[in-house]
């Protein structure tokens, strides 16, 4: 009988293997990469077009664009759009990044040929009506007052916008930048940023040699407008280290904040940063999870993190805790920051971090859909499968003493902004 009091032995994930796309053209130009795979009749078809033109006193253009672009074309109305969606059972998704913009079509195969002309209406006919931008606004508006009372939210808010300023990763975004969204200025975005030069079309799952020649039939030829386009290119320097504290007299729980610019995933030393973030911070086992939860009981959940931007990344400490207990949390923070910088990591943690970084990877690889997320990771970034191939190689051979290294490069108390939004006790 199974003995439920002995924990199983842990076997490290030998291979991981990858969906390599097709890469292809439309007969306009448009990129356009495949991954088929999968057993039913379903796709997903992704059109990504680069955010361009970036004016800091318009900061809100290429947001405004992705949520308002199906709410109505030449010929249809925002309802009769989600109508004739939902009756073939397809599904219309738009995604706002500070990079990118993606409108994605999930759809059976047997309902393409009548709803990718209602894609293409969307990105080619959008009309931005005057009625729908004021609902927009007016939403926008009230979304924004009521965040803006919570504490999590203006410390994030106010993170960004220090490391990064009036830029697309940063931009401060006001009640007043919503008055100042004029339907004319949506239109020139609209016709700068969609256009065959700006798209790439990611497609996965049942797609074929009959798929491809339907987005070829319905894509490949001349769009509807032409504008001309910038794409967003950002250069930044360490912001200045300094602590915002934003008091809420009558806060409960104060949010933290911490972090600073740093690397990006075309880095070398990407991989052994996210393996030592998950160490200290990135997965529910980690050092302040065991610290900051379990031991001292400051809050009930705090992570730390890498993001990868086009232009930079940023490494970043979250938390919300008592606010009796704001400055001891900080303070176990840096002990923590300190130990991960002298102390090298035992070979037992290491194991269960490597065993928990190539088991999520693995376990991400699900399906058709998956695997294209991870070549997008990749191929907006510059880069090829061998950082894959790199990255699990990094996982399964680095040593504790590569992990300090790269903690006494990358982690800096000193150089750290730190937001605190509440009370300091």
């Amino acid at each position: 009988m199974l003995n439920r009091t002995i924990a199983p032995d842990f076997k490290q994930v030998d291979t991981i293997s990858f969906i390599e796309p097709i890469a292809q053209q439309l007969a306009n130009g448009i990129k356009v990469f495949t991954i088929n795979a999968g057993q039913q009749e379903l796709v997903r078809i992704e059109f990504i077009f680069q955010n361009v033109n970036w004016n800091p006193s318009k900061p809100l253009q290429a947001q405004a664009v992705n949520t308002l672009i199906n709410n109505g074309t030449k010929q249809l109305s925002a309802r009769e759009i989600a109508e004739r969606v939902d009756f073939y059972g397809a599904f219309l998704q738009t995604e706002y990044a500070a990079d990118y913009i993606t409108v994605s079509l999930y759809s059976l195969n047997k309902h393409l040929k009548a709803v990718l002309p209602l894609v293409w209406s969307i990105l080619n006919e959008s009309i931005f009506p005057a009625d729908e931008l004021a609902i927009y606004k007016q939403n926008q508006q009230q979304k924004l007052k009521v965040n803006l009372q919570k504490n999590d939210f203006l410390a994030r808010k106010t993170f960004a916008h220090h490391i990064f300023g009036h830029t697309a990763y940063g931009a401060d975004i006001s009640l007043t930048d919503y008055n100042a969204l004029e339907r004319a200025e949506l239109l020139a975005y609209f016709n700068a940023a969609f256009t065959p030069q700006n798209c790439t079309v990611i497609a996965a799952g049942k797609f074929g040699e009959t798929e491809f020649g339907l987005l070829n039939d319905i894509f490949g030829g001349n769009w509807a407008h032409h504008g001309q386009a910038t794409v967003n290119k950002f250069n930044y320097e360490e912001a200045e280290a300094i602590e915002i504290y934003l008091e809420r007299k009558d806060a409960i729980q104060s949010a933290l904040r911490l972090g600073n610019i740093s690397i990006n995933r075309k880095h070398p030393d990407f991989p052994a940063l996210q393996i030592m973030n998950t160490l200290f911070g990135g997965y529910f086992g980690s050092r302040l999870m065991a610290n900051i939860r379990e031991d001292k009981g400051y809050t009930y959940g705090i992570g730390s993190g890498i993001a990868s931007l086009k232009d930079a990344g940023y490494f970043f400490i979250a938390t919300e805790v008592g606010t009796a207990v704001c400055n001891d949390a900080l303070r176990e923070i840096e002990k923590e920051i300190e130990i991960l910088k002298t102390d090298p990591v035992g070979e037992e943690e290491l194991n269960l971090v490597r065993n928990f970084m190539l088991g999520s990877l693995l376990g991400s690889l699900e399906n058709a859909f998956s695997h294209a997320d991870k070549f997008k990771n990749i191929y907006f970034s510059g880069l090829t499968f061998d950082y894959y191939t790199t990255y699990i190689h990094r996982v399964k051979n680095i040593t504790a003493e590569e992990i300090k290294a790269t903690a006494n490069t990358y982690l800096n108390w000193e150089n750290m902004t730190k937001v605190v939004v509440g009370k300091k006790g």
